[in-house]
């Protein structure tokens, strides 16, 4: 019996890996920084994963980096069925939460119920902003593609016409994380504007 067990747990937890292997097809409007092609959402995970490793000293608040580094891991799986929502598409913003939660439920229903309810979890934390690693997971989400622009000639915002007054709003949240590292993206910021790379 515990062999059958085993062999239905293991066979939940490939097919939730197989399935996972689809994020990588997921295309992102960011570009990647030597501008030949866009990001896709597996390599955005991977790099803000990264990226909390290596500027966990700038929270805001002490927090536990293996738990940042997991959330970021998971928070975009659920754009496997739901697609990536560009920050700046306000009509794909209000269909965003409930496409999201729709393929959360699929998604980490694929896994056997203790791991699917604690990636989840993590999920749902990283949605609410309520626990200081889920501020800062999200000041990381929002600073990666900010620096793909300054560091592409604007690329994507320029491709889709976005303006610096929608750059600061929709970024603004990246204090709730981390001061510091929304003090640094205001000063390039206001430097790209002055050089004509946003405008």
């Amino acid at each position: 019996m515990s062999f059958i067990m085993t062999a239905d747990r293991l066979a939940s937890q490939i097919q939730f890996i197989l399935e996972a292997d689809r994020l990588k097809d997921v295309q992102r409007r960011s570009y990647v920084i030597s501008g030949g092609r866009r990001e896709n959402s597996a390599e955005h995970s991977w790099h803000i994963a990264l990226m909390s490793m290596v500027l966990a000293e700038y929270a805001n608040a002490a927090i536990d980096t293996l738990k940042v580094i997991r959330m970021l891991i998971v928070h975009d799986l659920v754009e496997i069925d739901a697609d990536d929502t560009f920050i700046y598409d306000a009509a794909g913003n209000e269909t965003k939460a409930e496409r999201e939660r729709l393929a959360a439920d699929r998604i980490f229903g694929l896994l056997p119920q203790d791991q699917g309810s604690q990636m989840r979890v993590l999920w749902e934390e990283f949605e609410s902003r309520a626990t200081s690693e889920a501020r800062f997971a999200a000041a990381l989400d929002r600073m990666m593609p900010v620096l793909h622009n300054l560091h592409n000639n604007g690329r994507s915002w320029t491709e889709h016409g976005v303006t610096s007054t929608q750059v600061f709003a929709r970024n603004a949240g990246i204090a709730e994380g981390s001061q510091e590292l929304w003090d640094y993206l205001k000063s390039e910021l206001n430097a790209a504007i002055r050089n004509g790379v946003l405008r």
